[in-house]
């Protein structure tokens, strides 16, 4: 039985290129390239972090990650652009039908489970209206690893007071997908771009294109 939910919020509930729009404005014509470097490095960044042990918070990891991918493309990186885009994290766009999703959950508790700190997320999900559909947002910081480590997985069975079977875990990204099925969790896939499984010898117990279809899939689990 689901008694709960945790969600990512990067690319599940948040689209994290959306930022492009941004990216363009600052630097004309290099807003798709920045934007989809600017994702992989954020990410890499949080595993080498993790693995060095070397914990920075992760707006502190996606400002690196943005310096170093205007140095790859050879853009100059200059404060006041740097500050506009690193702002845009703030404004990212929420997945149209995460809203009628949620009560669709009906009455299980949800959370928010991310790597971002909770300056990053807790004024996205104030502005977007999340907030009135979740009982708390919890976040890699307060541990000081990243995601996959067990130990970011065990905040939400100790916050929200559900055994980790009994949890749900959603999220769009692969890796993310695979951490939490190790963990233990039941694990849902919004595999919004339609790509193969990892193959880390794990698997979802639910996939769905988008969270709409993942909580009709779930509706009396």
């Amino acid at each position: 039985m689901i008694e709960g939910i945790a969600f990512d919020a990067y690319g599940t509930l948040y689209d994290v290129y959306s930022v492009e729009r941004k990216c363009d404005e600052e630097y004309p014509g290099s807003g798709a390239g920045i934007s989809r470097l600017w994702r992989q490095k954020q990410l890499e960044y949080s595993w080498l972090r993790t693995l060095m042990g070397r914990y920075v918070d992760f707006w502190h990891v996606t400002e690196d990650a943005l310096r170093y991918t205007l140095a790859e493309l050879g853009l100059p990186a200059d404060e006041g652009k740097i500050e506009a885009l690193m702002a845009s994290y703030l404004e990212l766009e929420m997945y149209p039908e995460v809203i009628e999703a949620m009560a669709r959950f009906g009455a299980r508790k949800k959370a928010i489970l991310t790597n971002g700190n909770l300056r990053m997320i807790e004024p996205l999900v104030t502005r977007t209206g999340l907030d009135e559909h979740l009982d708390s947002c919890l976040s890699a910081d307060e541990v000081g690893l990243f995601k996959t480590r067990p130990e970011v997985y065990q905040l939400a069975v100790d916050h929200l007071g559900i055994a980790r079977e009994h949890l749900l875990f959603v999220s769009s990204n692969g890796w993310d997908v695979a951490g939490a099925k190790a963990f233990g969790f039941t694990v849902g896939w919004l595999n919004r771009r339609n790509l193969p499984p990892e193959e880390l010898g794990v698997r979802a117990d639910y996939v769905a294109g988008n969270l709409l279809e993942l909580a009709e899939q779930v509706e009396g689990a």
